[in-house]
């Protein structure tokens, strides 16, 4: 199978947008917001969204260099075979390791709320499996399945949205910035980077959209409507479980849920949200390791990706485990990742493209 033959739609490439940016953020980010902005979360969060379309455009100028190339070409195109190999060797291993990262996370959640009896390596294998099945059906089979579950993500948020109304206390966000604007700036460097700075994976699948002239209206509007689901979600924690609470949970989203109760008959629909998490999830490992196996395909300028799945599927369920020894050591490594993310979203990018400006300088003259 030629990978470079694959082509998305460009309302399917908008689905994967979304639903990729949402991701697990909506289970824990709100937790991490709140820690710093405390009752002005909600502030960080639109103000980060206003940021992360900034970035957005950023990514997407990049894109347009050479819109024909993936980011990993792009790096060999621009930098040289060697350097530009390694480079990629480097995007490879985010990829890969953010893949192993959010496996963990849906092990650690099962096993802490859901399942706490079953060992967490079962948890890990089974979502495993079902990740490389997606990955060895390639990228347009991933966005035909994300087409028929789309639908369920958003009808399971706006019920959780509206069931939740009647517990909103707006003395929870008040007094307004009563520590200032450095808390918010701090908690936005999350929020910023989260969702945002990591779309820069996205340069990978831009290539095989097959409406090129409409990706800048849908990149952005794609990136808007994930952004203000998690402006709405993180507001809404805020309002109903207090900064205090929503800070020391460890899921304050799957903690929200649990406030739902309409006419005392309507309660404990947690599942609601967990639904949501679990596509949302299922989708953001999907393609973080279809980054790191097509890449690595792209690199050894081999034309099927899929001999890769299955050794790096065994790698990554292992690094799922090994890479943290409990829940609390992978929370407290959230401080880390967003200078990871910044060095790799932003500043390799931005070297590229200082590169690239240059050479065609240099070739001008």
């Amino acid at each position: 199978m030629d990978y470079r033959r694959q082509q998305i739609s460009i309302h399917q490439f908008t689905v994967l947008l979304i639903i990729y940016i949402v991701g697990d953020a909506i289970l824990i980010l709100p937790s991490i917001i709140a820690a710093e902005a405390k009752k002005d979360a909600w502030i960080a969060a639109i103000f980060s969204l206003f940021i992360g379309m900034i970035i957005v455009y950023f990514i997407y100028g990049v894109s347009k260099l050479y819109p024909n190339l993936t980011i990993i070409e792009y790096n060999k195109k621009v930098m040289g075979k060697v350097i530009g190999s390694l480079i990629s060797l480097f995007y490879l291993s985010y990829s890969f390791l953010y893949a192993a990262v959010a496996l963990r996370e849906v092990g650690d959640f099962l096993t802490t709320e859901i399942l706490p009896d079953t060992p967490i390596e079962a948890i890990h294998i089974l979502f495993a499996l079902i990740v490389i099945m997606a990955t060895r059906l390639g990228l347009e089979n991933i966005a035909r399945c994300l087409e028929i579950l789309y639908p369920y993500v958003f009808l399971l948020f706006f019920i959780l949205v509206i069931s939740l109304i009647p517990q909103i206390n707006f003395e929870n966000v008040q007094p307004v910035l009563e520590d200032g604007f450095k808390p918010v700036a701090r908690a936005s460097l999350t929020f910023i980077t989260y969702p945002f700075v990591e779309l820069v994976i996205f340069m990978m699948f831009l290539p095989y959209i097959n409406e090129k002239a409409r990706i800048k209206k849908y990149f952005f509007g794609g990136a808007l409507i994930g952004g203000l689901i998690l402006v709405l979600f993180t507001t809404l924690t805020i309002l109903v479980l207090g900064y205090e609470q929503t800070s020391r949970y460890m899921y304050p989203g799957y903690s929200l849920a649990k406030k739902i109760n309409v006419g005392a008959f309507f309660s404990r629909v947690e599942v609601i949200l967990a639904g949501i998490w679990f596509i949302t999830i299922f989708l953001r490992i999907t393609i973080y390791f279809y980054f790191t196996c097509l890449g690595l395909a792209q690199v050894l300028n081999l034309k099927d990706y899929r001999p890769f799945v299955y050794p790096l599927g065994m790698i990554m369920v292992v690094l799922s485990i090994s890479i943290s020894p409990n829940i609390v050591y992978i929370s407290e490594m959230s401080s880390i990742w967003p200078f990871y993310d910044l060095t790799i979203g932003v500043f390799l990018p931005l070297l590229l493209v200082l590169i690239t400006f240059i050479r065609k300088k240099s070739n001008s003259f």
